[in-house]
């Protein structure tokens, strides 16, 4: 029974996911204006120089969004390349059109750290900013709902909460999905028939099969970031037994240089024990802890530490797989990484060096 059941939904998904498609091929969708003035400060005040490949996607984007075929975009980059920039051009462009924007982020981490980035980058531009999880407070949740339904509110940055049937756009023109492999089809599938003619943009480092799969066979449009931003220098990846000894050096070698150190232990049954240990062998280190079963507020509280540099090491689960950007966090240990997928820990690698420091990963 359970077998014939899942056969029926696949199939149910598979004519929807069909359907949506041959929408979007058919229908004309909303096309951009050529960059008007304020796009070229907006793009002038990025305070690195971007790279071929980052000049290269920004065109390719805006081409998509000139056109009336509605985009359907994945930008594929490493951890770090400066994905983020060309959705926030992206972004700019169709606020600058009276569209709405839709960024989707898969953790409350990753969507508040968005809100960070996107608030600085559009400062001093008349653009609203607002955030929406699960997480905010009920009346909080209620006024943004009802700025995204009556068009106040410009750009929204947001969890699953988006997804929620009270949220009705009042004119959605772009959606940005930020690590596109931790949403599910149907997640993703339920934005675009939002609107069939929205441009969607979607962001990753390890996209899935899936993905790559509708990208090689031409459904989809793929821009690949490769070039390094400059300066920037490969992790030194070293695949080691657990050592108490390892932990005290590499933690210990990091603190000398004044940087900080992810530990990533994931299991939360443990995290107290592994907290001790640490603690022990490196009483100068001060260590907070992050997993997803803490309480809320605890979470941002413990965050906030590492984030402002009060803490030299951040005991965590694999929360901290996505997005997190802490340029002064250059060391990385992994426990138990035999228990991760490839996938993972290439993200979980990439929360380091993303400065001009040279930065190390233990897998133990």
């Amino acid at each position: 029974r359970t077998t014939s059941k899942v056969k029926k939904a696949l199939k149910d998904m598979a004519e929807e996911l069909l359907k949506v498609q041959a929408q979007r091929e058919v229908q004309s969708g909303f096309a951009y204006s050529k960059d008007a003035p304020w796009q070229r400060d907006f793009e002038a005040a990025f305070e690195y120089e971007p790279t071929a490949d980052q000049d290269a996607a920004i065109r390719e984007v805006k081409r998509d969004m000139e056109a009336t075929r509605p985009m359907d975009r994945l930008l594929v980059g490493d951890v770090g390349y400066g994905k983020t920039e060309v959705a926030m051009r992206a972004a700019f462009k169709a606020v600058l059109d009276g569209k709405q924007v839709a960024v989707l982020a898969p953790t409350t981490i990753l969507a508040e750290q968005h809100v960070r980035t996107f608030t600085r980058r559009f400062a001093g531009f008349p653009v609203e900013i607002r955030w929406l999880s699960r997480f905010l407070p009920a009346a909080e949740q209620k006024k943004v709902v009802g700025g995204i339904r009556d068009g106040t509110v410009d750009l929204v940055v947001g969890t699953h909460r988006l997804l929620a049937k009270d949220v009705a756009f009042r004119d959605l023109g772009l959606l940005i999905v930020d690590e596109e492999q931790r949403f599910g089809v149907g997640q993703k599938e339920k934005l675009k028939s939002l609107k069939a003619t929205v441009d969607v943009l979607a962001l990753s480092a390890t996209p899935i099969p899936r993905t790559l799969n509708l990208g090689l066979l031409g459904l989809r449009d793929v821009s690949v970031i490769e070039t390094p931003p400059r300066d920037r220098l490969a992790v030194q990846t070293h695949v080691l037994p657990f050592r108490p000894e390892v932990l005290r050096e590499a933690i210990l070698t990091e603190m000398a240089r004044g940087g900080q150190t992810f530990f990533v232990h994931n299991r939360v049954a443990s995290m107290g024990a592994m907290a001790r240990l640490v603690r022990e062998l490196v009483p100068e280190a001060r260590v907070v802890v992050a997993h997803g079963q803490m309480d809320e507020r605890e979470l941002e509280k413990a965050m906030d530490a590492f984030l402002e540099g009060r803490a030299d090491v951040l005991l965590a689960t694999a929360i901290i797989e996505n997005g997190l950007d802490i340029p002064n966090a250059n060391t990385l240990i992994v426990n138990r990484a035999d228990r991760f997928g490839l996938a993972q820990l290439y993200q979980l690698r990439g929360r380091v060096g993303r400065s001009r420091h040279r930065a190390y990963a233990y897998l133990l």
